[in-house]
């Protein structure tokens, strides 16, 4: 089949691009190469991605740029897309929310009227567990009301979910919604916790931690999380919205000492308040994933972490 994956190099729609052409599909990838973290890192990916030798096309391209994911479209005919492109991070919405609002949601219209207008009718959409804000009920289950959000980015996701309900609702588009909890592995965005944190401590550097270290994330390794996006490209679901986590939540202070055992060091810590727009806790309900995806998620932090760092200091010594 022929698959449109936005956001294509960056970290988890690299690893998405690279799973598709090992099943034997072609791959476009479409993205901005945007400053949000160095466009050198995505690079590199897109010629590592090349080097397999698979139909894999790079597109450069922005989301806003309606003409030009409409020329997208037209030049190829897609069978599935998945929309992976977005900013992301909670902390840089509040930095920037008119951004977010524009990539994350306007993009979103762009990409689901330029599907619609060429008949593709089967879409993937990337969500997030931020759409959950301050949830006083854990697990947290794709049937909770989702009406707290808490920064713009949580926000902007929740605005996309409407408008694929919309476009599964008016045009009859297959629509699957994936909220990804705390997504790490190999090519982890620079700027999170984990790949932050495991650099600073590497380097003998102060690691910032806010609040009390009582913070717990819902950490999903990328294996993971490709088992889940894939599984969703091989059923049709009308409209569905899907938690992809680990469904197992993990403290702030002891992802820190699973970072330091892994690197046999300890590390500084730079204690600051807690930011606003951070919540509490994320904690996946992965029942209804189990249930109609067969996801079953096999990567516990305690093995996750080691072989993040593994890859970290093999690719620091490159």
């Amino acid at each position: 089949m022929n698959f449109l994956v936005t956001g294509g190099a960056g970290f988890i729609g690299s690893h998405v691009c690279e799973r598709l052409l090992r099943d034997g599909h072609r791959v476009w990838a479409f993205d901005d190469l945007n400053d949000f973290y160095d466009p050198a890192i995505k690079r590199q990916t897109l010629a590592d991605i090349t080097a397999l030798g698979q139909p894999f096309t790079f597109v450069y391209g922005d989301l806003k740029d309606a003409l030009a994911v409409n020329e997208l479209f037209a030049a190829t005919k897609f069978d599935q897309v998945i929309h992976l492109a977005a900013r992301a991070g909670v902390r840089p919405s509040l930095e920037q929310p008119a951004l977010y609002q524009r990539v994350n949601v306007e993009g979103t219209v762009n990409i689901l009227e330029a599907a619609r207008k060429t008949g593709c009718k089967k879409i993937t959409i990337a969500s997030s567990s931020s759409v959950y804000g301050v949830n006083a009920k854990v697990p947290f289950s794709e049937s909770d009301p989702i009406f707290s959000a808490v920064s713009p980015y949580a926000a902007s996701k929740l605005a996309c979910e409407a408008l694929g309900h919309v476009y599964h609702h008016i045009y009859g588009l297959d629509v699957a919604m994936l909220r990804f909890f705390t997504v790490y592995g190999p090519r982890q965005r620079p700027d999170l916790a984990i790949h932050k944190f495991t650099k600073l401590i590497a380097a003998g550097k102060p690691i910032p931690v806010f609040g009390d270290g009582s913070t717990a994330r819902d950490h999903t390794f990328i294996t993971d999380i490709l088992d889940g996006v894939l599984a969703c490209t091989k059923k049709e679901f009308g409209f569905e919205v899907f938690n992809l986590g680990e469904s197992q939540t993990i403290r702030l202070d002891e992802l820190i000492s699973l970072i330091e055992s892994a690197l046999s060091k300890r590390a500084v810590i730079d204690r600051q308040p807690l930011q606003p727009g951070d919540v509490p806790i994320t904690y996946a309900d992965i029942s209804k994933a189990q249930r109609m995806l067969g996801y079953h998620p096999q990567v516990k932090a305690e093995k996750g972490i080691p072989l993040f760092v593994d890859w970290f200091q093999k690719k620091r010594h490159l």
